[in-house]
């Protein structure tokens, strides 16, 4: 009990209630309250939900008749730093807030609620006769998502009807042979092209990657920046592409890094976008030194290659900026309802918007311009532990990478559970993770200014 934050210490001695306080688990996590903030001109409302729930924009309306949002993380962070919590735990009455009480809270007994830190959940019985009270109001507002039971197709034909079916009903843009023009997407640039085509020649050598990099004087600049970073620590000065590599990166890095940093600025970053998420170029960032890193913990004879493995953590999320260009719309619409189901993977809200998801279209895109199947397998599939298809690696590892990275704070998203099949079906010895992610949060600083350069107009 003394773990606890003193508030929620009182409020569970003052009020009596059967409870049991457990660590939160690393991997598996257990369905819990979860609390909401929504304020209008009225006032504020704290609304509990069960985590594997939906809160729906438009209901939220419908019902309540009130315009309500979620409040500012800038405003939570203040009341969090006031009452001593890192989190809100769903107990009515611990804030100064009217409470709502979804139906979906009471399909769970007993319930696990947050303990106002993150090291904690509490575990309370008797679920009726805590919430059920005259001052909380019972409402039924958010839409359950049974995450076990969606159908996740397994086929790029599926993928691309459901794209088609998206396109059809949600824009006015017209089906096309190739679904980069459907979504009017700009063309590859030149060096995206030549790199693409490089990969495949024979003849490649360092003298020609150079050349191409070097005609793209913006991707130059940030290839020497790369390699320059302290991250690397270089011994002397990087001068120019060639120094940057034979020096520092070598081949394999540097051909599939101008790979992504070409591809990643083919599309504008949104003008709007979820509070407090991480930025595009500081997730893609972190994701490609996370998974390069866990990959070493594979047994060699198993490693998926060094390089597809950076290019596709570096585009993991490419869909990202696809959505925002060609839904822009509905991508507002999503931006809505993240803010609102901050504990909800991303994916759950765009296939309930759309009908697809960032994953889906960036894998077909990428597959449309002749990447590796490598790559389009690791970002189509990195939200599927129990995809076990041809380069199911890329996937698991870009999938265990961004919940690590979520779970140690390091990127924003919800702290999901991981699927600990996920090591048995990459031969990894979960008791290694740790000693990884400490070396990612001790580079922190060399991270955070690579992304920064890629974030700022060259």
């Amino acid at each position: 009990m003394s773990d606890l934050p003193i508030l929620v210490q009182q409020y569970l001695s003052n009020h009596h209630l059967s409870h049991h306080i457990l660590s939160t688990p690393t991997f598996e996590l257990p369905v819990t309250v979860e609390v909401t903030l929504l304020e209008d001109e009225s006032g504020r409302v704290q609304l509990f939900s069960s985590s594997n729930c939906l809160l729906e924009k438009h209901r939220l309306k419908a019902v309540t008749g009130r315009d309500l949002k979620a409040v500012s993380l800038l405003e939570q962070q203040k009341l969090k730093h006031k009452l001593g919590l890192s989190n809100f735990p769903a107990l009515d009455g611990l804030l100064p807030y009217e409470t709502w009480i979804d139906k979906s809270v009471f399909l769970s007994d007993p319930v696990y609620i947050r303990a106002g830190n993150e090291e904690k959940l509490i575990s309370l019985e008797d679920v009726k006769k805590l919430y059920l009270s005259e001052q909380v109001r019972e409402v039924d507002l958010c839409r359950r998502i049974p995450v076990s039971e969606i159908e996740y197709h397994m086929g790029v034909e599926q993928d691309q009807n459901e794209i088609h079916s998206a396109i059809r009903n949600l824009t006015s843009l017209r089906i096309k042979k190739r679904i980069e023009e459907t979504l009017d997407i700009p063309p590859l640039s030149a060096t995206a092209e030549a790199i693409i085509r490089l990969r495949v020649d024979p003849d490649a050598d360092v003298n020609k990657l150079a050349g191409i990099v070097e005609r793209d004087p913006p991707l130059a600049a940030q290839v020497v920046s790369w390699a320059s970073s302290s991250y690397y620590a270089a011994p002397g000065s990087i001068r120019s592409v060639q120094d940057a590599i034979i020096r520092v990166l070598g081949y394999d890095l540097v051909m599939n890094l101008a790979l992504g940093l070409s591809l990643g600025k083919i599309l504008n970053l949104p003008k709007h976008e979820a509070e407090g998420s991480s930025p595009y170029w500081k997730q893609a960032v972190y994701m490609a030194a996370t998974v390069v890193k866990l990959k070493d913990l594979i047994p060699p004879a198993l490693r998926p290659g060094f390089g597809l493995t950076y290019l596709s953590g570096l585009l993991h999320n490419f869909g990202y900026l696809v959505l925002a260009h060609s839904f822009p719309p509905h991508f507002d619409q999503i931006i809505q309802h993240l803010e609102l189901n901050p504990h909800l993977n991303p994916m759950h809200v765009e296939r309930h918007i759309l009908g697809i998801s960032r994953e889906q279209i960036a894998a077909a895109l990428l597959k449309s311009w002749n990447l590796p199947e490598e790559v389009c397998v690791g970002i189509r599939y990195l939200q599927e532990p129990d995809y076990a298809g041809v380069y199911s690696d890329y996937a698991h590892l870009n999938y265990l990478a961004l919940r690590l990275l979520r779970k140690y704070r390091l990127l924003s998203g919800p702290d999901e559970q991981i699927d600990t099949s996920i090591f048995k079906n990459l031969y990894m010895n979960a008791d290694e993770i740790p000693s990884v992610m400490e070396e990612i949060v001790a580079s922190r600083e060399e991270l955070d200014a690579i992304s920064q350069s890629l974030s700022d107009p060259v």
